[in-house]
């Protein structure tokens, strides 16, 4: 109940800092805490097979996830890179009771982050809002491909896109420029 109670403060917290363009300072403050790094490929199994993350890194996909890194939180939201080291972070809850769908696609989606970490794109470039950010719309972009692929129609794929930090009219215009229809 305790961590159900601040999980919904940590939400609201994301939430106005995202409404004032301040969540690049509140993942940086987050992300500084230490946490122990392990091997991507060790915890997520043959992902160097997957036709789409051999997509995204084209043709250094064996190098890349040979190097990347993971580390498990119990604050955040459900997956996201660390902009200090570009280090995947996963929420071990998220991991073990999340829908299992929905955390492929999103390794998908944060294995883009991690091309575009590795390229010096700026993941958090607050000149945008999170629906109009260019690094978030590849990523994606990526994900619909690959829930499309699945076989997921635009219903699922809507609210596989539903997030708690995303008001309803920036996922309807996130939608929009996926090709998602979500009604």
């Amino acid at each position: 109940m305790i961590s159900n109670f601040r999980e919904q403060i940590a939400i609201l917290f994301f939430r106005f800092f995202q409404t004032f363009h301040l969540e690049q300072l509140l993942f940086k403050v987050m992300l500084h805490r230490k946490r122990r790094a392990y091997a991507f490929l060790d915890y997520f199994k043959d992902f160097e097979t997957v036709e789409v993350v051999n997509q995204i890194f084209r043709g250094k996909t064996i190098e890349v996830l040979r190097n990347l890194k993971v580390e498990f939180s119990l604050l955040g939201g459900y997956m996201w890179i660390n902009n200090a080291n570009g280090h995947l972070v996963v929420n071990s809850r998220y991991l073990s009771q999340g829908n299992k769908l929905y955390i492929y696609l999103d390794l998908v989606h944060e294995l883009v982050h991690v091309k575009q970490f590795l390229e010096g794109q700026d993941l958090f470039d607050t000149a945008f809002s999170y629906s109009e950010r260019r690094t978030e719309i590849e990523a994606y972009r990526y994900a619909v491909t690959e829930a499309r692929r699945l076989g997921l129609d635009d219903k699922r794929i809507c609210r596989y896109l539903e997030t708690e930090w995303l008001h309803r009219e920036d996922l309807i215009k996130l939608a929009t420029i996926l090709n998602v229809t979500c009604s």
